[in-house]
């Protein structure tokens, strides 16, 4: 009998994790959209807004090459609790009148090396919590609930900015993120760590080659990673584009990837859903070509809205990673991706700020979707050669 999204609240422990997530989402929401107001205000400057909101993501490699080790051998309650309560802190202080620039840049870089182990260590739990064949609909809800949260905060948050200052909200921000640490700490079960040992340097590097030496795996990250990125950079400048209307075209963003995710998690058929990957992904960056154009908002948000739906390619290729990875690796898998993708976003969001800092907004969404459409072309070329391999020949499984 098929997983349902009603029966997987009726799985101990996935509430408080599903709502822990939810508060988490929505501080980060309202916070990177308050901070990136807040420095656009402050500087005039395309390229350090972006940065604001999505250079958390950059510290995200540090954590992936050094601590991801822990996604399998820390406490996963008592490590999202301190993540979730470590982000309290941070907003909070990021709110203090007088802060240059460069220190609320260096404060949110901080913040993303702490966020690292987040992802590995809540997606691991994901899996763990439920059956083998709940976690794509788990994950495809998780992803719903991270459109809704988007879409509210967003639209929330433009309000917001409209009535208070970015001060104000990222205090709002701050109070989420300790709603989603006493969630946490209150509601998940004081479960042992996946795996045995230490986390350690050495032990990160180790599991890192081992996932990354097989070459199916390495396109399906590559492939989860670049073209998500690549479009990052496109929303990025959402802000620069048009800064009394930013916060609308987040929330239609988040409101495409919403439907997109309840399309691929609940309408497709499996047979169909596992060839769906590349089509998404061009559905992501084709739209904004039309950006060249300088669109008028209605035109914007409709663009953004359809490109969002191409995200739901993420749970067409997180299947197909887990189908590539042992059982007790998951967690350090899924760590892996998460903070890859979050560090490619982070990558995008600089590579665009600083093409519109040369020419325009508009111009830098047009190249980074051209961009992002060569990345995935290549990709799927790669793909479809690596299944003509005959099947007596390795190819690094």
């Amino acid at each position: 009998m098929p997983t349902t999204y009603r029966s997987l609240f009726r799985t101990p422990e996935f509430t408080p994790l599903f709502l822990g997530s939810a508060a988490q989402n929505a501080g980060g929401t309202v916070g990177g959209l308050a901070l990136g107001t807040l420095v656009y205000r402050t500087t005039g400057s395309p390229l350090l807004s972006a940065l604001s909101m999505f250079g958390p993501s950059l510290a995200q490699v540090l954590g992936a090459t050094f601590l991801l080790s822990g996604a399998d051998r820390l406490p996963p309650r008592t490590t999202l609790a301190v993540i979730s309560a470590t982000f309290a802190v941070g907003t909070a202080g990021m709110a203090l009148p007088g802060l240059p620039p460069g220190v609320l840049l260096a404060a949110v870089l901080l913040l993303g090396l702490v966020a690292s182990l987040g992802g590995g260590v809540r997606w691991g739990l994901l899996n763990e919590i439920l059956a083998k064949d709940g976690y794509l609909p788990g994950r495809s809800l998780f992803n719903m609930m991270s459109g809704l949260v988007q879409v509210t905060g967003y639209a929330a948050g433009g309000a917001l900015l409209a009535a208070v200052s970015p001060r104000a909200c990222l205090l709002l921000a701050a109070a989420l993120y300790l709603a989603s640490a006493v969630v946490v700490r209150l509601g998940l079960t004081d479960r042992p760590p996946r795996a045995a040992g230490r986390p350690s340097v050495a032990e990160t590097r180790r599991t890192n080659a081992l996932l990354w030496s097989s070459r199916p795996r390495r396109l399906t990250y590559l492939g989860l990673w670049l073209p998500n990125g690549l479009v990052v950079g496109c929303e990025s400048l959402y802000v620069s584009y048009a800064p009394d209307a930013a916060g609308t075209l987040f929330a239609c963003a988040a409101l495409g990837m919403l439907a997109g995710d309840v399309t691929v998690g609940r309408l497709l058929p499996p047979a169909v859903r596992t060839r769906m990957a590349t089509p998404l992904l061009l559905l992501l960056a084709t739209p904004y070509l039309l950006f060249f154009l300088h669109p008028p908002l209605a035109l914007a948000t409709v663009c953004a809205t359809v490109a969002s739906v191409g995200f739901g390619a993420s749970l067409v290729q997180q299947e197909r990673l887990m189908s590539l990875t042992p059982e007790e690796l998951s967690g350090h898998a899924l760590g892996l991706h998460s903070a890859g993708m979050l560090t490619l976003q982070g990558v995008g969001a600089a590579l665009a700020g600083s093409v519109a800092q040369l020419t325009s907004p508009a111009s830098a969404m047009t190249l980074m979707a051209l961009a992002s459409l060569a990345v995935t072309l290549t990709l799927a070329t790669a793909g479809r050669q690596e299944r003509k391999v005959p099947a007596t020949v390795p190819v690094g499984r």
